[in-house]
């Protein structure tokens, strides 16, 4: 039985299995290791929650938004309580919630091509892009490969309904979406490798997309100064919930990869 004001066995006790899972030195890799994770919407949020509860002892989050109440059906910070609230700053809360040891950094920011090197400059274990937009996504993923940064990115979940069609692949060999279409094409026209991992599903879309189309202005209090009202599509909170869990996976596997064999006991 763990006594309430033994701090130690406490903190020791939330990542156990995750020890009894993995072996003490790869347990230790994650405790030790660095994680950047840039958009903490439907798909970086549950992200970020599967560091934390793996027990990754520093965690760099950036997003420049804050709740509304559209987000409630999908992303894991949006609650009637939170609404107006900076998504990083529920962020950071929520992993010192869950791991009190650790350095968490919340950045309430935007990516572009000045910004990301502040970012990412200390260079993280691994980088997790769960950002959805294209021009900023970009930035994020050619600065973090140029510099050789262990890299995730999360491609299109809208529009999703199948969970057997979440795929781990190279950016260069995804397929059936969009949003990895366009991002491909940007990175080749800058002579970027795309041999990076992605999140993506290969369920084919609806043609047309049903959208509900971005108004030719938008309300300054729902944009960043920097950003742009997107076409909104639908999505599920298990799709989304999903990507982010799986970029999560990939990242421990990542993380812990080295000496893997001597591992388990």
């Amino acid at each position: 039985m763990v006594l309430a004001d033994d701090k130690m066995t406490v903190s020791n006790e939330r990542f156990r299995r995750v020890e009894l899972m993995l072996g003490s030195r790869a347990a230790r890799r994650i405790r030790e290791s660095f994680a950047l994770v840039v958009g903490l919407g439907a798909v970086g949020s549950y992200a970020v929650e599967g560091l934390a509860r793996a027990g990754v002892g520093r965690i760099r989050v950036v997003d420049f938004d804050r709740v509304n109440a559209s987000n409630i059906n999908r992303q894991l910070y949006a609650l009637g309580s939170t609404i107006g609230r900076l998504k990083s700053d529920l962020a950071r809360e929520r992993i010192l919630d869950i791991n009190p040891a650790c350095e968490v950094e919340a950045i309430n920011g935007f990516v572009d091509s000045e910004t990301v090197i502040e970012y990412i400059s200390d260079g993280p274990d691994v980088v997790i892009d769960a950002i959805d937009s294209l021009n900023p996504k970009v930035e994020l993923l050619a600065a973090a490969r140029v510099r050789n940064l262990p890299l995730i990115s999360c491609l299109g979940a809208a529009m999703r309904s199948d969970p057997t069609r979440v795929r781990i692949a190279p950016l260069e060999e995804t397929s059936g979406c969009h949003l990895g279409r366009a991002v491909r094409k940007r990175l080749r026209r800058r002579e970027i490798p795309i041999d990076f991992s992605c999140i993506f599903s290969d369920e084919p879309l609806p043609d047309p997309l049903p959208v509900i189309a971005a108004p030719e202005r938008a309300k300054e209090e729902d944009i960043f100064e920097r950003g742009r009202v997107r076409d909104i599509m639908g999505s599920l909170p298990t799709i989304t919930g999903i990507f982010g869990l799986t970029a999560a996976n990939l990242a421990i596997r990542m993380l812990t990869t080295e000496g893997e064999a001597d591992e388990r006991r």
